[in-house]
């Protein structure tokens, strides 16, 4: 196309009176995508305080370097709680016997791991004869308070024993709370 064709063109569309520059220029501003606003500017991160657990290795200490763990152990001590979850008490005390003499670490928890198990057991079967004997007593009322009371020892169990295994695989040295400590 010539030149002359395309400003008769642009007469033929513009209004009578305005410029083909400004014809132009509005077109232009209407085909332009909107401009987005910009997102505001992150706030300063503030110092995040050192928190410390009981059981929790000071990696600044140079004492806690004696009792320093290898991931070889860290996964052990996490396996040794995890197969609680999966096995129950067999699957613990495999592990544990296997590698109670190559970590201390593996030992530690291969002993909560086993004693947590065994006072679990002991909690159940003595609420389950507790629950015998109520339900005997009151003729089947007393199980409507062992059965939820089973459940919640149950729930608390797979609980502790997921914190547990969590603080293994940091490298804590980790007590379950409430149990009898029948391997020391």
């Amino acid at each position: 196309m010539s030149d002359e064709t395309t400003e008769t063109i642009h007469e033929a569309k513009r209004p009578p009176g305005i410029p083909v520059e400004s014809v132009e220029s509005v077109v232009q501003d209407q085909l332009a995508p909107p401009q987005m606003p910009q997102p505001p500017e992150p706030a300063p991160m503030l110092p995040v305080a050192q928190v410390s657990y009981p059981g929790m290795i000071d990696p600044n200490n140079p004492l806690n370097n004696q009792f320093a763990t290898t991931p070889d152990d860290r996964t052990m001590g996490m396996l040794v709680h995890l197969l609680a979850l999966l096995t129950g008490f067999l699957g613990t005390l495999i592990l544990w016997l296997i590698k109670k003499d190559q970590s201390r670490f593996v030992d530690h928890h291969g002993k909560e791991a086993i004693n947590f198990q065994l006072t679990i057991l002991i909690y159940v079967f003595g609420l389950m004869a507790l629950g015998i004997v109520a339900g005997l007593v009151t003729l089947g009322l007393g199980l409507f308070l062992i059965f939820p009371l089973m459940f919640v020892i149950s729930i608390g169990a797979f609980i502790l024993e997921i914190m547990a295994c969590l603080a293994a695989n940091r490298g804590e040295w980790h007590r379950y709370p409430m149990t009898i400590r029948f391997i020391k």
